[in-house]
């Protein structure tokens, strides 16, 4: 079997379960081809995923969670600083908790209310219309008004970061050149309106939190803070509005599991969304590279190579999950990697888990007769799996009435 994890055509519509599991079957420790690189190990059983992502004394994220290496003038660009993701402990432990507390699961639950609020005011917006795109009108709002929120920045303002987003994540070879670092240039300008801004008038907000912290008795420069800042802009987005549109294409293309769900949609949501997050699976890898000679399921591994995880296939492991290409909404227990795990599991895991929510129960709930029209469009990318555009029609209903 011909495969290439490296093009957004393979990725074309959703993963390429296909060649998942022929790798796990064939080669589940793959050597993997790059045409302007050294290549790299694609790691596709759930085992070998989850025990790499733990290690990070053997396996690094460090120069980068990309397959593909920063180039040399964004090398020379950024120096000495780097995101949090591309950091290892006790680097990354330490920068990790100067957000910590706005991501627990207790912070998480305090803004529950506030986003069944937002929720009901998003599908307001289009209830009456009968159609819309799901993703633009409703899927990708709800974390662009929540991390715009926790920010401290006018919601009109996340909406336009949220499209910035798309582009950095979308592959370059389907843009126009340049196009993806012009996208982080522009977060970053807006970024450093938000420094000034917050320097000048602080506020109860994360923004300002993170200016005013200190990691060993220093407080953040400009750079670190706009890293801080995108890293918050992009992440916050990805599993909410890739997972709630690519999950409701499994849902409408199974009516009975559907209609499991909407039979009793307040208790059988959590084991749903949890069956959606390993079906679906948003972030389709993260690289991590060799600190020293090691191995993987006895296949050697040399210091320095590219080792990269690919969490939809570890989803869909047999040797994990039984009937793993069924969607099974009940399925418990359901111990999926969809937020990775280890030092690095996805921080915003439980704020994303309460806003998927908060959608569910609006659009499953007002929403009848939901068909999708024409053909879903997916992001064109090989790191993030979701459809950018998905037209929808349905049912006319009626507004709430309540807005937030």
């Amino acid at each position: 079997m011909k495969i290439d994890l490296l093009s957004p055509q393979t990725f074309a519509t959703g993963h390429p379960f296909a060649e998942y599991r022929w790798l796990r079957d064939h080669a589940p420790v793959h050597w993997h081809e790059e045409p302007n690189g050294p290549g790299f190990w694609a790691v596709t059983r759930y085992a070998d995923v989850h025990d790499v992502d733990r290690n990070h004394a053997a396996f690094s994220s460090e120069p980068t969670i990309m397959i593909q290496d920063p180039p040399p003038e964004q090398q020379a660009q950024f120096g000495p600083y780097k995101m949090m993701l591309m950091m290892d402990p006790p680097q990354h432990t330490a920068y990790r908790k100067l957000i910590r507390s706005a991501f627990t699961h207790d912070s998480a639950d305090a803004l529950g209310p506030r986003m069944g609020q937002l929720a009901t005011e998003i599908v307001d917006k289009v209830i009456e219309r009968g159609e819309c795109d799901f993703v633009q009108d409703i899927a990708g709002e709800m974390p662009s008004y929540v991390i715009a929120e926790l920010m401290g920045l006018p919601r009109e303002d996340g909406r336009e970061l949220y499209k910035l987003t798309e582009i950095i994540h979308t592959a370059p070879e389907a843009l126009p050149e340049g196009a993806g670092a012009a996208a982080v240039a522009k977060m970053f300008e807006y970024g450093q309106g938000v420094i000034s801004e917050k320097r000048a008038r602080p506020a109860n907000d994360l923004a300002t939190r993170l200016l005013q912290a200190e990691v060993d008795g220093k407080r953040l420069d400009d750079i670190e803070f706009l890293l801080f800042f995108l890293l918050l802009v992009d992440a916050g987005g990805d599993t909410t509005r890739n997972l709630l549109a690519s999950g409701l294409i499994a849902l409408l293309e199974k009516p009975p599991e559907l209609a499991w769900l909407k039979s009793d949609l307040a208790s059988r949501l959590p084991a749903a969304r949890e069956e959606l997050l390993r079906w679906c699976t948003p972030v389709v890898y993260m690289r991590r590279t060799a600190r020293h000679d090691t191995s993987i399921a006895g296949q050697p591994i040399k210091q320095g190579q590219k080792v990269v995880m690919y969490f939809g296939s570890a989803n869909r492991d047999s040797a994990h999950f039984e009937q793993p290409d069924h969607l099974r909404l009940s399925r418990a227990p359901n111990e999926h990697i969809a937020f990775g795990n280890g030092p690095h599991v996805c921080l915003g895991q439980h704020i994303a888990r309460i806003e998927i929510d908060a959608v569910l129960r609006e659009v499953l709930s007002r929403m009848e007769r939901v068909e999708i029209v024409g053909v879903p469009e997916w992001l064109p990318s090989n790191f993030i799996s979701g459809p950018k555009h998905l037209s929808i029609r349905f049912k006319p209903g009626k507004i709430s009435g309540r807005q937030s």
